[in-house]
């Protein structure tokens, strides 16, 4: 077994043995570059302060990307009413969590290999200034060939756009995945849906940007209304608005 099937099948097993089936469906992985341009780019395009995988490990050769996608159930129960469902809040608080399990076991896997590795948290890692991370997953998932960016901000994988991403970073070379030419998302193809747009509670979604602030406020809102579950500062009605958050 190759090294790359390894880890796909630590991620799948992982997932799987979680004890939370109700809440996902088989996850999604993808491997890119460490040196591929596009991490450059992402300076230009995110910002300086978002960092290089050689930022997180200094030895990088690769970046895995992985995708826990959501129950339909837990989708269906977010499309109800103005605030996220309490099956959304657990499901993202759970999702992290899981995430941040399987890096730090994947991380523990390679270095009985010799392997380097290193990763950033599920969520929570941005400057509360700006809202703004050092590492955006959705952008590794992109380069490793995911899925393609949607109206909605949100990567569309084959399995959809609703659920997490985590990434690892390691110093061993595994050939990076091919990246989707087509897109997914409706508007994109043919700029004849916006319903992401339409569903957002705050109008914090635009077709031309996006009010992180305003979505933000959103955010804590929902976190107060379900605090026994956790940190739970989610709420995805553009997500689950969109034909395909799960595929």
């Amino acid at each position: 077994m190759s090294l790359r099937e390894e880890i796909i099948e630590l991620i799948n097993e992982s997932v799987s043995d979680s004890d939370n089936e109700e809440f996902f469906r088989n996850p999604l992985v993808g491997f890119s570059s460490a040196n591929d341009p596009l991490y450059n780019d992402l300076k230009e395009i995110v910002g300086p302060h978002h960092f290089h995988p050689q930022d997180i490990l200094p030895e990088a050769k690769t970046v895995v990307s992985f995708f826990i996608p959501f129950s339909k159930e837990v989708v269906a129960s977010n499309r109800k009413g103005e605030y996220c469902s309490r099956e959304w809040a657990e499901s993202y608080v759970k999702a992290n969590g899981l995430i941040d399990h399987i890096s730090n076991k994947l991380i523990h896997y390679l270095a009985g290999k010799d392997i380097k590795a290193a990763t950033i948290k599920a969520t929570h890692t941005y400057d509360e200034r700006t809202l703004k991370s050092a590492w955006s997953h959705r952008s590794a998932a992109y380069i490793a060939g995911l899925g393609r960016f949607g109206l909605n901000r949100m990567i569309i994988s084959k399995a959809g756009s609703a659920g997490r991403y985590g990434s690892v970073v390691i110093s061993q070379e595994i050939e990076g995945d091919k990246r989707p030419e087509e897109y997914i998302c409706t508007y994109y193809k043919n700029g004849k849906c916006k319903i992401c747009v339409d569903a957002c509670p705050v109008k914090a979604l635009h077709i031309d940007g996006f009010d992180r602030f305003k979505c933000y406020d959103r955010l804590l809102e929902n976190a107060k209304r379900f605090q026994d579950i956790g940190l739970c500062d989610a709420c995805g009605k553009c997500v689950v608005a969109c034909p395909f958050a799960t595929i």
